[in-house]
């Protein structure tokens, strides 16, 4: 099976203008979320980006990079073109969507999100860590998977903010990264958008509302994603 990581990243972003290209102790965001995926090994990787300055990033350090359209309502949406721009002859097999504002993820959880998909059973997979406090576990900001046998099939039944106090139990902290294999990428962009997707602003609902199998994946280490200024600065300290 051939692995292509895809980053989709652009400008546009509401609460750290310029996001992908902010410094980390020298070095852009999407440079640093670059060399993350290329540490994986098992991997080709392409950014996909929404703008010529990240496609200038990127070439600058001899990486693959296709420019998108910069109107693209979602992540998928970019990898999906930047996917079928790039691999015209159709090599790879697998797909993985990582959010290029992840610089400190490991590779031992993008190597998890792959290996997830030798399931022959599942459409895609994503990962998430064990939730460490009630503060956590009701901060709104965080998207939580709702897996109830994570011992026996992994699989997805709900993502959300906000759950029933029975559930809490079998809550987890996502962590947005899609693996998805050729085939299912394909069939979740052609889908409409869900009543749930858009009600609970997370486009993974769309591939649970239309009965698609989401594996699941336990790892140990919870990324930063840098959202804000804040963020930023926790990074920065961090990554030094």
């Amino acid at each position: 099976m051939k692995n292509l990581i895809i980053i989709p990243s652009r400008l546009e972003s509401s609460r750290l203008p310029n996001k992908p290209l902010a410094d980390i102790n020298g070095t852009s965001m999407i440079v640093h979320v670059f060399k993350r995926a290329k540490e994986v090994g098992i991997a080709d990787v392409l950014v996909a980006a929404g703008n010529r300055e990240i496609k200038n990033a990127i070439k600058s350090i001899g990486g693959d990079v296709i420019l998108t359209n910069p109107d693209h309502l979602s992540g998928s949406d970019r990898i999906y073109e930047a996917l079928c721009k790039y691999d015209k002859n159709m090599i790879f097999d697998n797909v993985i969507n990582l959010q290029g504002d992840l610089p400190n993820i490991k590779k031992e959880a993008l190597m998890k999100t792959i290996s997830l998909l030798n399931d022959s059973n599942t459409d895609i997979s994503t990962i998430g860590v064990k939730i460490s406090s009630s503060k956590e576990l009701l901060n709104p900001n965080v998207v939580k998977a709702y897996v109830k046998n994570i011992k026996d099939n992994n699989y997805v039944e709900d993502f959300g903010r906000i759950f029933d106090d029975d559930k809490k139990e079998y809550l987890y902290h996502h962590i947005g990264v899609y693996g998805y294999k050729r085939r299912s990428l394909e069939t979740f962009i052609n889908l409409k958008q869900s009543e749930t997707e858009i009600d609970r602003k997370l486009e993974q609902m769309r591939a649970i509302d239309n009965g698609m199998k989401i594996v699941f994946g336990l790892v140990n280490e919870l990324p930063i994603s840098v959202d804000t200024k804040e963020d930023l600065e926790h990074v920065r300290r961090i990554m030094e």
